[in-house]
């Protein structure tokens, strides 16, 4: 076993065995526990037809997510890698263009192995390169002609940001003076309504089509689903197939995402609330700790997830939150990574359910005992 093979063996078993976290890790549950315990099954009725080929359960969720959307039909994927790489060719295939706009912090330019040049044969232009969503006229200037805008909403490496209502509605009709359609990277959507102010088929009517996650946010298995006009789902559904995403079945996977539109969207406005108190109460404490430096961004989250910077070396962080779990049996932070800088590092909180009971002064008291300990 590997020193990181181990660190990580370690830390699971004292987030696991912690009698109080601020926040979840997809790494805890075992499998036992999510048989257990898995959202849906225990309400599923035992004796509807399983799905085959996406008919049944799935179905019934792809009506559900299109009327969330206040879309024409929605069709669900294995994997929003998958979804997105659709949209984008499909839309490419109807504008005759392959050039797709969008930021370089995206999960397309970051997270999917060039997957949009070497398996869609698409290329991307890129408005900015700052940390932040792009402008109206940065769209607007941009050099070549573009087929499709893609905007990740909200856009997390750079901090889980969005923009206002009134910068997002510029940005659309940017693009559409460019003769250009719009994509929405929608896997956090879920959760935007609160910055953006705006109901979830006000926020997915600016674009022509919307990919969202049901495991991100929504605590399901996995899968994703695009949303869009009748004709492109289809067409959408015919690439799902080449692509091998046409699975035999999949009640599982959309059992659990129904449980999460069921239960957890009502609550994401809460949590969103709840980020809000923590990020401030974190401030709180790192001044009163007398740390060198810290940073919270963005300073007020714009969703129910935002990052913590510090200036230590990521490893000096993570054992520091290692050794507060194992002792006092509170989990405040996880994993740090670094962040760019020499000897800054950042860690990203995500607030749902489990934080719901820590007010402020259980926030600063937990962040003096994490200094203590770097």
């Amino acid at each position: 076993m590997t020193d990181d093979e181990e660190r990580t063996k370690r830390l699971v078993a004292a987030w696991r065995g912690a009698d109080r976290v601020l926040s979840r890790s997809l790494l805890e549950p075992t499998v036992g526990e999510l048989l257990a315990t898995l959202p849906g099954l225990a309400e599923a009725d035992p004796d509807e037809g399983a799905d085959v080929y996406g008919d049944g359960v799935v179905a019934r969720l792809e009506q559900r997510v299109a009327e969330l959307l206040g879309m024409e039909d929605a069709a669900f994927f294995p994997s929003g890698t998958m979804a997105q790489q659709v949209a984008l060719r499909c839309w490419a295939g109807r504008t005759g263009n392959p050039v797709v706009a969008l930021h370089p912090m995206s999960h397309p330019e970051l997270w999917e192995g060039g997957a949009l040049s070497v398996v869609s044969g698409l290329r991307t232009v890129h408005p900015t390169r700052e940390a932040r969503q792009p402008t109206a006229r940065e769209v607007a200037e941009l050099a070549e002609p573009f087929g499709t805008l893609m905007l990740e909403l909200p856009l997390r490496e750079a901090g889980f940001l969005l923009p206002t209502w009134e910068e997002l509605v510029a940005l659309v009709e940017a693009a559409r003076e460019r003769d250009a359609v719009v994509h929405f990277d929608g896997a956090r959507l879920w959760e935007s309504t609160v910055q953006l102010g705006r109901p979830l088929p006000e926020i997915a009517g600016l674009a022509d089509s919307v990919y969202v996650s049901f495991y991100k946010s929504l605590g399901g298995l996995s899968g994703a689903a695009l949303a869009g006009p009748a004709a492109l789902v289809g067409e959408a559904r015919v690439w799902r197939h080449r692509y091998g995403g046409q699975i035999f079945r999949q009640f599982p996977q959309a059992l659990s995402a129904l449980a999460g539109l069921e239960r957890e969207l009502p609550r994401l406005p809460s949590y969103v609330a709840q980020a809000r108190v923590v990020a401030a109460a974190l401030r709180e404490g790192f001044a009163e700790a007398g740390l060198p430096w810290f940073r919270v961004h963005p300073e007020v989250p714009h969703t129910h997830q935002f990052q913590v910077w510090l200036p230590y070396e990521a490893d000096r962080l993570t054992e520091a939150g290692l050794r507060q779990a194992e002792s006092t049996g509170r989990v405040l932070f996880r994993r740090w990574s670094p962040a760019g800088p020499p000897a800054v590092s950042l860690t990203e909180l995500e607030l749902t359910s489990p934080s719901l009971s820590w007010t402020p002064s259980d926030i600063r008291t937990a962040v003096a005992d994490f200094a203590s300990y770097l």
